[in-house]
């Protein structure tokens, strides 16, 4: 397959600048692979679809708030700077996007907050926008961390051309969120409510938490026609022995195991045995799903509608065969349907 193969046209009325009033009432275009029908639901009729003992599998990766704004020393130029991860917690380094990045060199200081009361230092440059930070700050490392969190914001995507809100700070968050160092939102679960998730447990269906640390790097464009020679960023990756006890036994016993959001499917794709069974995992991983591509675990997955050219559409596409992808995401424009972080939903049985 090539990158040509994931472009269409997305009208740009149909990316949700806002979510659904109430998390589970956003609307889900229900897939059939066997059958190779499209239905159209409302995301609280998911329940309809489990049963005793089936497995979600969710990403419990919690947001932090990523993005801050400084002023560089002498000019006052007013600089975005979007935290992506901490690469050493006693030196307080960390590894960034700036921008406008050309601004920016080694040896510049930037000042945050009304009173300057934080300070970084430029001490490397890793790539075009990409810049290490030595952060300096007069506290203990858990101030510094508040101190993050109280002039940080809600690091809602870029295409969302608006001001951050204070729902933000809740929406774009799962309701099972624990595991904070996410800079990005694992979309699908999103649409989640307590209520929703209470139902299903009721039924018998159980949940299996993983935790793949979302970085932008999923959302960096494809550059290559060939999709072999695409290298993804490593995420941060833990699967416990009890989340794969949980699979396993399901697997065992021929349950449905769902897959929620591409990044879900990531990781359990990232640590499958031999045996075709989950295996726990502590690190990294870089995985990239493309077609053709043969799936151990998940039977199901529930996911966003994403844009075109994406990894993300191209793992849908492994997942779901290419031309009933197309089919889908032909109808989904035609009905309205909302795309992205923000959007609807869609459940590929």
């Amino acid at each position: 397959m090539k990158l040509s193969h994931f472009n269409f046209n997305l009208p740009k009325e149909l990316l949700a600048e806002f979510p659904a009033e109430n998390r589970d009432e956003s609307r889900l275009m229900v897939i059939d692979r066997k059958k190779q029908t499209i239905e159209h639901k409302m995301f609280k009729d998911v329940i309809d679809y489990f049963d005793d003992g089936d497995v979600l599998i969710l990403n419990n990766t919690k947001v932090f708030p990523a993005r801050l704004y400084g002023n560089k020393e002498k000019t006052g130029a007013r600089i975005e700077v979007f935290l992506l991860r901490e690469l050493n917690a006693e030196q307080r380094l960390w590894d960034v996007l700036v921008d406008p990045a050309r601004k920016i060199r080694i040896g510049n200081k930037l000042y945050f907050g009304d009173d300057d009361s934080l300070v970084a230092e430029v001490i490397d440059n890793t790539t075009s926008r990409g810049r290490t930070l030595r952060f300096l700050y007069d506290g203990s490392y858990e101030e510094f961390r508040n101190k993050l969190t109280e002039l940080g914001e809600t690091p809602i995507p870029k295409y969302i051309n608006r001001e951050v809100t204070p729902e933000d700070a809740d929406r774009y968050q799962t309701i099972y969120a624990k595991e904070e160092g996410a800079v990005a939102a694992p979309t699908a679960g999103l649409h989640f409510s307590k209520h929703l998730l209470k139902r299903l447990e009721i039924k018998g269906a159980k949940f299996a938490e993983v935790t793949l640390h979302v970085g932008l790097g999923t959302f960096n464009p494809v550059e290559v026609e060939d999709l072999s020679k695409h290298k993804m960023d490593s995420e941060e990756l833990k699967i416990t022995q009890e989340a794969c006890d949980i699979v396993n036994e399901a697997k065992a016993n021929k349950k449905r195991i769902c897959a929620v959001g591409t990044t879900s499917m990531r990781a359990i794709e990232s640590s499958v045995s031999s045996q075709n069974t989950l295996n726990p995992y502590d690190g990294w991983t870089n995985k990239f799903i493309f077609p053709p591509h043969d799936f151990s675990i998940a039977t199901c997955m529930i996911t966003n509608f994403h844009t075109p050219k994406s990894t993300l559409l191209m793992m849908i596409s492994a997942f779901c065969g290419h031309d009933l992808m197309r089919k889908a995401y032909d109808e989904a424009i035609k009905e309205g349907y909302k795309f992205y972080s923000y959007g609807d939903a869609m459940l590929i049985l």
